[in-house]
Formats: structure tokens, sequence, C-alpha cells
């Protein structure tokens, strides 16, 4: 009888702290906390012309393994926005171009599409803050992950902007993008 309850103990211990470890590695951002923020981020505005990002992309264990420069370029044509990205790796490798085009629907929201994003990417104003949230098979030495994005986006004014992503597999964060990103004036 003692041998068996201590084997519960035991076993009620082991899973609590894997739900412990486990909610450690995950990330969770409320876009309503954002909402009465300034300054409101708009995403039209911000990208319509260009746009100069850096950025990093680290591993679960913190190291970075890309740091790249990218060159946006950006148009809006009524509810459609189009944004050319070129990229240019210090660190690492991955995709050299990626063209999103976003449109913005009747309810606010926004849907995104791009070659290498699985299905639409749906968009969501928070006001300081925006949020796309996609899956995407991210290709990884040999192999291919599906994998998705929650893509947080903050305003510092109307020319600078901090861009955070989660990349998640199973739930559990994998890799983590911070990007500073500042329009450019002509």
């Amino acid at each position: 009888m003692i041998k068996n309850t201590v084997k519960f103990v035991l076993g009620i211990g082991i899973a609590a702290l894997t739900v412990a470890g486990l909610s450690g590695c995950s990330v969770s951002v409320d876009g309503e906390d954002y909402r009465s923020v300034s300054p409101v981020f708009d995403i039209e505005q911000f990208f319509d012309g260009n746009v100069k990002a850096w950025g990093i992309v680290q591993n679960r264990s913190g190291e970075v393994v890309q740091r790249f420069v990218v060159d946006i370029d950006g148009s809006v044509d009524g509810d459609t926005l189009t944004l050319d990205e070129s990229f240019n790796y210090g660190v690492g490798d991955g995709p050299t171009s990626r063209t999103w085009t976003i449109v913005k629907q009747s309810d606010n929201s926004y849907v995104g599409r791009a070659s290498d994003i699985d299905g639409p990417a749906k968009g969501t104003s928070f006001g300081n803050a925006f949020n796309f949230h996609y899956e995407m098979d991210l290709p990884v030495d040999d192999t291919t992950y599906s994998v998705t994005f929650d893509d947080w986006f903050w305003a510092f004014d109307d020319s600078t902007m901090m861009n955070r992503s989660y990349i998640r597999k199973f739930g559990i964060v994998m890799a983590e993008v911070t990007i500073f990103m500042q329009k450019q004036t002509d």
C-alpha cells in the first residue's frame, strides 16, 4: 500500500514538473493589452514605401542561428498591401526573397499570403500592436518542419517598429525572431 502511494505521489510530481516545464516553453501575448496603447500601428501607412529591417533568429537555447537585413518595398492599392522583401544574411541562410499580399477585410482583419506560407496568414490589429498567425513549412538543414508563427508587431512611432515572432512546433516555442524595422525616407 505504501509502495503504491509513493508511486502515485511520484507520478503526480513528475506530471506537475512536466506541465510546469512545458508552460515555460510557451509564450502568450494578449493583444487586448495593447488596444489603448499609443501610437496606433497602421500597417498600411508603415509599409507603404521603403522599409529597412535588421533581425536575428534564436533557437531554443538562445543561440543566434540567423542574422539578416531585409529591404522591403511596400505598396498599397485599395485594400491590398504588397510587400516585396529582399533578405541578406550575415549568419545562417534562408530565403533571399518573399512577396506578401495582405488584404484588409470588411471586419478590419487582414488576410496575408506568400508563396512559402501554408494557407492564409490571419492578421488582427490591436491598437499599438498587430498580430499575424500562420503556418509554414520551414526548411532547416536537410529537413523541413511544419511550424506555426505567432508574429507580433509593436509601433514605437510612425517610422519605427519592433517585430517578435514565436515559432512553435506542437505548441512549444522552438525559436524566436526579433526584428527592428525603420521606414526609410527617399
